[in-house]
């Protein structure tokens, strides 16, 4: 607490410096820049706390027994608000062994052939997508690349991270928290099918949005990766 306090004062200095004394707005900017840093702080000592790997950000937890009817609530509105991409195959929504919710999107629904820009009629789904992630709020959403076997493993590897990302800044800009957030991309490693041909290959492509729920006393499994997410 002692951290805080001095954190507090700290902006109190730099903000009464900052503003103006003939500043009619001066005690709603100094209050405002107060709390932001007192809650940052706060929020960096709560995280360590709990073993969050994230500075700066406190999610809140569900009960425990309440994890399984908040998951489902949170499906039924990802399966109501998604059901015409899921009836043109262009997404599966799944539920995990562990609880989590993976939302799996194919990627040439998402980018064009190499490229980790999305295409202009995917935003439409992932903002739906994101609205849902907004009002669920005690989960963390890590977000996985993959790719086919075309290519070398070092190019998958870089155009998953790349796609993972663009899916990631997205949400954020749809007003995601990006603290909420992982990305990371796993190339070809986790195929969906094991084979080469050209029929079957492309349901290798595709991105995972895993959601798992913060759980009070199990708050760091929220944050690790999800397991191998293949077929």
């Amino acid at each position: 607490m002692k951290t805080v306090r001095i954190a507090v004062l700290a902006a109190v200095t730099v903000t009464l410096a900052a503003c103006a004394t003939d500043d009619p707005n001066r005690r709603a900017k100094t209050g405002a820049v107060i709390g932001a840093v007192a809650g940052g702080v706060l929020g960096n000592q709560v995280s360590h706390a709990r073993g969050a790997p994230i500075v700066g950000a406190v999610i809140g937890a569900i009960a425990g027994g309440a994890v399984g009817n908040y998951m489902d609530r949170q499906q039924a509105e990802l399966n109501q608000q998604l059901a015409e991409e899921q009836r043109n195959n262009e997404l599966q929504i799944t539920k995990l062994s562990d609880g989590s919710l993976k939302v799996g999107i194919a990627s040439d629904v998402s980018f064009d052939l190499n490229s980790a820009q999305l295409r202009p009629e995917a935003l439409d789904t992932y903002a739906k997508i994101a609205n849902i992630l907004k009002s669920y709020d005690k989960t963390v959403i890590h977000v996985v690349g993959h790719t086919d076997t075309t290519g070398s493993d070092d190019y998958n590897m870089r155009l998953s991270a790349s796609r993972a990302s663009s899916v990631a800044t997205y949400l954020s800009s749809q007003g995601v928290p990006s603290q909420r957030i992982r990305q990371e991309g796993r190339g070809e490693r986790e195929p969906l099918v094991r084979t080469a041909d050209n029929v079957n290959e492309p349901r290798n492509r595709r991105v995972d949005i895993v959601i798992k729920p913060v759980i009070e006393g199990q708050e760091q499994q929220a944050w690790t990766p999800p397991p191998y997410l293949g077929g």
